[in-house]
């Protein structure tokens, strides 16, 4: 015979009651949104930075930065606007008001109804506001030519390769995916090594629809070393032919490329693409308002940053010979190009630094006409006078000699091989500047070829270049740069280098300012 005690009654109870819930479907709270991509740091400027952030779900992009690197103390709270299936759930936030040249925490969340998901945590420098020591890198082409993120061999190791120089910002100067470059998960190169790639939906094919453009800008993020670079480093981009297609101009036929079947309006093609670069990049501020690429990022008294648009205004390709400017001959369009001078001449920056996607000086053919000659993609076009886009450079390049707008240097890539270039109008055929540098580097990720031929025009002379040793070399041979600018706050002195995947600087100039 059982007999019931209060201890005997309880401890029925606590059992019936354990046994009815393991029984009964409970239902866990619902996880917050996650930031499947992590997040990036982008436009640094005088006071501000973008964040930029990508959720797996409808929610709201929320920042907060402080200078504690615990992020307890002095934390600034930010929310973005929501993120919608209407932009693939990205969005940006720009936090203003930050204090110079100091050390800035930050603590990215998706937010739904109060509920966030895992923290993403970077880190960054903020632009100075005195004469400090300023340093930063550039490079571009990745994903190019079939060569993929590799995980067997590291990924992309132009990335970690920047991120070990640890610069304030870095310079995407254009190409940061292929939209019309689909990958193949293996590629046999001729002495029997086999290139292996991670491979997704999208970039196993030419991207023609919104997603797939997403998708490949998507696809960068998978690999470790650029989500690292995003950690510590802004990364301003910018971009060229192959956010589209290979040498694309508004107004280009989609009719000599079977590959390309969903889409037969380059119109479309453009504008998904454009839509997709805003919604991956974190471009900030005005820019972002107003829907430009081009912009200025101030960077403190010692460097200014300037970045074109050389693809969205330009005229469709031509022999580029045209003697007088006018609709055949627009490259950066007269409104780009007047607002592009009058804010060199409004710089009081010691340095300014112009960083294109496309280079000055090297012919760079297209498509090929029945009559043996080129239409041309950049702005040289051979030997003389400037002709075609180069009167627009002509143009620029005598207005900052009669503005007397000093210490102009351009950085840029596209080629696919490293150079240094001395401009002298002693040299040229248009002799109405003064002498400037050009600095090209790339690719960071990509085919190596070249070198291209120089265009006297403008009196080039190469100083120093490093061109590929086998054409579309992989990116193992290590034929993969990027380059470098020092800038000392004490002298102002600018040192320009050259670096390979190891980091290591293969040549370097110093440049005293002209004050």
């Amino acid at each position: 015979m059982t007999v019931l005690t209060r201890r005997t009654v309880l401890q029925g109870l606590a059992v019936t009651a354990a046994g009815c819930a393991s029984t009964r479907s409970v239902r866990a709270p619902r996880p917050g949104p996650s930031l499947p991509l992590g997040a990036q740091m982008g436009d640094l400027r005088t006071g501000a930075v973008t964040v930029w952030g990508k959720a797996d779900r409808a929610s709201r992009l929320v920042v907060e930065w402080s200078e504690d690197s615990r992020l307890v103390k002095g934390v600034h709270r930010v929310e973005g606007a929501a993120l919608t299936a209407a932009t693939d759930f990205t969005g940006v936030v720009d936090l203003t008001g930050l204090p110079a040249g100091r050390e800035v925490f930050v603590r990215v969340l998706a937010e739904d109804g109060g509920v966030t998901g895992e923290e993403w945590r970077g880190r960054f420098l903020t632009s100075p506001d005195s004469a400090k020591d300023v340093c930063f890198a550039w490079s571009a082409d990745v994903c190019g030519q079939g060569w993929g993120i590799n995980p067997e061999w590291g990924g992309y190791r132009g990335y970690a390769a920047v991120h070990a120089l640890r610069p304030d910002f870095f310079l995407h100067v254009g190409d940061a995916i292929y939209a019309d470059n689909p990958l193949l998960t293996e590629v046999v190169l001729p002495d029997g090594r086999v290139w292996r790639n991670k491979v997704t939906p999208a970039k196993s094919k030419v991207a023609e629809t919104l997603e797939e453009l997403r998708g490949n800008f998507a696809y960068n993020f998978l690999d470790d070393s650029l989500r690292a670079l995003a950690r510590d480093v802004p990364i301003a981009y910018q971009w060229d032919d192959h956010e589209v297609r290979n040498n694309w101009y508004p107004g280009r036929s989609l009719a000599d490329d079977p590959r390309y079947t969903q889409v037969s309006d380059e119109r479309v093609l453009g504008a998904r693409a454009r839509q997709a670069f805003f919604e991956y990049s974190p471009v900030g501020g005005a820019a972002r308002a107003e829907g430009r690429i081009h912009r200025q990022l101030s960077q403190g008294p010692l460097l200014d940053v300037f970045i074109p648009d050389v693809r969205a205004f330009r005229a469709p390709n031509s022999v580029n010979r045209q003697e007088q400017q006018g609709p055949e001959t627009t490259f950066l369009g007269r409104a780009q190009l007047d607002g592009l001078k009058q804010s060199l001449a409004a710089s009081r920056a010691t340095w300014k630094v112009i960083a294109t996607s496309m280079p000055l000086g090297l012919i760079i053919p297209a498509e090929k006409l029945p009559d043996g000659g080129y239409r041309m993609e950049a702005w040289a076009n051979g030997p003389g006078a400037p002709l075609g886009r180069e009167l627009e450079l002509a143009e620029l390049l005598s207005f900052l000699k009669e503005r007397k707008v000093r210490n102009v240097v351009f950085v840029t890539a596209d080629v696919h091989y490293p150079a240094m270039h001395h401009y002298h109008p002693d040299r040229a055929r248009f002799r109405d500047f003064d002498p400037f540098w050009e600095f090209v580097a790339g690719p960071l990720n990509a085919g190596t070829f070249g070198p291209s031929p120089l265009d006297e025009t403008f009196g080039p002379e190469v100083k120093w270049h490093k061109p590929a040793t086998v054409m579309n070399a992989a990116p193992w041979e290590g034929q993969q740069y990027f380059g470098s600018v020092r800038i000392q706050g004490d002298s102002g002195v600018m040192t320009v280098a050259i670096h390979d995947l190891t980091g290591k600087a293969l040549h370097s100039v110093e440049l005293e300012p002209n004050r």
